[in-house]
C-alpha cells in the first residue's frame, strides 16, 4: 500500500485524504501496515519524523525516482523535483532545481498530496514499460531506502570523542591556535620551508611556491606531492609534511568539530546518488573522506560496539556475477579472488590483481599491456562484458547498470572534441569511464540493497551509524554484537539474491566487533 505524504496531508492508497494535527502520531499509526510512504524529497520529510521519535521501513522518494528515469530517458540533469515532474506531466514550464539551503529565505510551496499522487502514478507508469521493469523497481527501492538510511545516520551520528579528537590534535599539530593563525607545529614547518628558500613563503600559496622553486632553479607545474617528491631540494621535506598535516587540520581539525560534532555524535550531510555511478556523496562533513588517523576518535559508547564490516573486492565480483563469467565466478567463489585467479598468472596474486583491474578501470601502461591478454584469453565473456561497455562509451552511447542506472549522455562539447583531432583520445577517455560505470554502479546497486536489507535486520536499539561505498558499521549494545553480525552476513547473501539470483559468486562481508574504528582495519 501507498501513502502520499505531502505537508500535514496524508493520502491512502484507496482513502480519501486527511490532514493530520499530529502527524508523527499518524505516521506512527499507519506505519504498523508498513506502508511504502511517498514524498517529495527524503530529506525534506523524514527528518522531522524522525525528531519526533517515528521511523518508517519504506519509502518511494519521488525526486531521487524522477532523476534514475530522467537519465534512463536520456534526459540525465534535467530538473528532478517533483514539482518539475508534476509540471511535465501536464505540459507547464519546468522550474529550476530548488537550492539544497534549508535556510533558504522563500523556499517553494511543497506539492500538494493529490499532485504527488499524479506524479508518482505517472513513475511506475514508466517503470513498467521499461524493458527490466522488476529490475529498475528494485533500484528505486534500494534508492529510496538508502535516503532513509541517510536521513537516519545523520539523526542517529557516529560516536565521536571530542575529548581524544582534542588530544590527537594537539599532539600532531600543537595547542589550538587562536582564530586565523596556524597550529605551532604547522607554523614551525612553514618558518622551514621559507628558511629552505632563503625568504618567506607561504606554503599554502601555489603560485609562491611555484615562483620560490623556479628562483631556485627547479622547475615544477604544480605543488602536488608526487610532483614534489621528484625533487632534490630542502624545502621539500618539511613542504611534503606540512601539507599533510595542513589538509588534516583544515578537514579535521577542531573548527570543523565545532560545525560537526554535536552530543558525542558526528552528524554529517550524506547525499545519496551524489555520483553519477550512484555512490554517495557529502554536502557537509566529509564523512566519505574520514582521515586514517581520525578513526582513533570513533569510539563505542559504554557497553555499546562497533560493528564493521565491509565487502571483499567488490567490484570484481560483480563483474564476474554480470557477465556470467565460469571462470571467473569459480575464482570469485572464494573469499580472496586474487589469490584464486593467480594460477592464470603464474602463481603471481600481485599480477592477477593488476590484470583485473586494468581490465575494469582501462589501465594499459607498464605490466597492463602484457597481462591484459591473458585476462582476455582465460576470461572472455567478463573481458568482453567490459569491452563492450567501453566500445559504447567511444561511439557515444550509453550504458547502463545491472539494475538499470544510465551513465550521462556525453556532452556538446565532447561530440565537437571527438569530431576533430584530438577525437580518438577523447572517445577513449569516455571508454575507459563507461567500461567502469557499468561495474562501479552495479556495485553500488549490491551495497544499497544490503543497506536497505540490513536496516530491517537489525535487532533492538542497534543503528547504522556509518556506509561508505561497500563498508557499514553498527553502533550496538556489547551483548547483540553477534546477532548483528550475522545480520550482515544475512544482508550481503540476500542483496547478492536480489540481484543476481542463484550464482556461485560469493560476496564474502565478515564483520568485526571493536570498541574503536580504528581497530577494524
Amino acid at each position: 500500500m501507498h501513502v502520499v505524504l505531502a505537508g500535514e496531508r496524508l493520502l491512502p492508497e484507496g482513502e480519501p485524504p486527511r490532514h493530520a494535527g499530529d502527524l508523527p502520531g499518524a505516521v506512527r499509526e499507519l506505519e504498523a501496515a508498513r506502508p511504502r510512504w511517498v514524498w517529495a524529497d527524503t530529506r525534506d520529510a523524514y527528518p522531522p519524523l524522525l525528531a519526533a521519535g517515528v521511523r518508517v521501513s519504506r519509502c518511494h522518494d519521488l525526486a531521487l525516482t524522477e532523476g534514475l528515469l530522467l537519465a534512463y530517458e536520456g534526459r540525465y540533469g534535467e530538473p528532478r523535483s517533483a514539482r518539475a515532474a508534476h509540471a511535465r506531466l501536464h505540459g507547464l514550464p519546468v522550474p529550476d532545481e530548488p537550492p539544497d539551503d534549508p535556510g533558504t529565505l522563500f523556499p517553494p510551496e511543497p506539492l500538494p498530496a493529490e499532485a504527488a499522487a499524479e506524479v508518482l502514478a505517472d513513475q511506475l507508469a514508466r517503470i513498467a514499460a521499461l524493458p527490466a521493469p522488476g529490475r529498475f523497481r528494485l533500484l528505486v527501492a534500494a534508492e529510496s531506502a538508502g535516503a532513509l538510511a541517510a536521513a537516519e545516520m545523520a539523526h542517529d551520528g557516529m560516536p565521536w570523542r571530542r575529548d581524544v579528537h582534542d588530544a590527537l590534535l594537539t599532539e600532531m599539530l600543537g595547542p589550538r591556535p587562536v582564530h586565523g593563525m596556524r597550529p605551532a607545529k604547522l607554523q614551525a614547518l612553514a618558518d622551514q620551508v621559507s628558511a629552505a628558500f632563503g625568504r618567506p613563503v607561504n606554503p599554502d600559496s601555489v603560485r609562491q611556491l611555484v615562483k620560490a622553486f623556479k628562483d631556485a632553479g627547479v622547475a615544477i607545474k604544480s605543488t602536488r606531492s608526487w610532483e614534489l617528491k621528484r625533487i632534490d631540494h630542502p624545502a621539500v621535506e618539511p613542504l611534503l609534511a606540512y601539507k599533510e598535516l595542513a589538509r588534516l587540520h583544515s578537514f579535521h581539525g577542531w573548527a570543523w568539530a565545532d560545525q560537526w560534532v554535536r552530543g558525542g555524535r558526528f552528524r554529517p550531510e550524506y547525499v545519496v546518488g551524489g555520483v553519477v555511478s550512484g555512490r554517495w556523496a557529502t554536502s557537509g562533513g566529509g564523512a566519505l573522506q574520514i582521515h586514517k588517523v581520525m578513526r582513533k576518535v570513533v569510539v563505542a559508547d559504554e557497553g555499546w560496539t562497533l560493528v564493521v564490516a565491509d565487502a571483499a573486492q567488490l567490484e570484481p565480483r560483480v563483474l564476474a556475477a554480470m557477465a556470467g563469467d565460469a571462470r571467473l565466478a569459480a575464482a570469485a567463489g572464494e573469499i580472496d579472488l586474487y589469490s584464486a585467479l593467480a594460477a592464470s598468472f603464474g602463481g603471481q596474486r600481485d599480477h592477477a590483481k593488476i590484470a583485473m583491474l586494468s581490465a575494469m578501470y582501462g589501465g594499459t601502461s607498464g605490466d597492463a599491456a602484457r597481462l591484459l591478454p591473458i585476462m582476455r584469453q582465460r576470461f572472455p565473456k567478463a573481458y568482453q562484458f567490459v569491452e563492450d561497455a567501453a566500445k559504447a562509451g567511444e561511439e557515444g552511447r550509453l550504458v547502463r547498470s545491472w539494475l538499470g542506472r544510465t551513465s550521462p549522455p556525453p556532452s556538446a562539447s565532447w561530440r565537437e572534441l571527438v569530431s576533430g583531432p584530438e577525437g580518438a583520445r577523447a572517445a577513449r577517455d569516455r571508454g575507459r569511464f563507461t567500461r567502469n560505470f557499468v561495474v562501479q554502479a552495479t556495485a553500488a546497486e549490491w551495497a544499497l540493497a544490503l543497506l536497505a536489507i540490513l536496516r530491517g535486520l537489525l535487532p533492538g536499539p542497534a543503528r547504522l551509524v556509518f556506509f561508505q561505498h561497500d563498508e557499514v558499521m553498527v553502533h550496538c549494545p556489547l551483548g547483540l554484537a553477534e546477532q548483528v553480525a550475522e545480520a550482515v552476513r544475512q544482508a550481503a547473501a540476500e542483496a547478492t539474491r536480489l540481484l543476481f539470483g542463484a550464482t556461485p559468486v560469493r560476496f564474502p562481508m565478515e564483520a568485526v566487533a571493536v570498541s574503536c574504528y580504528a581497530d577494524a582495519k
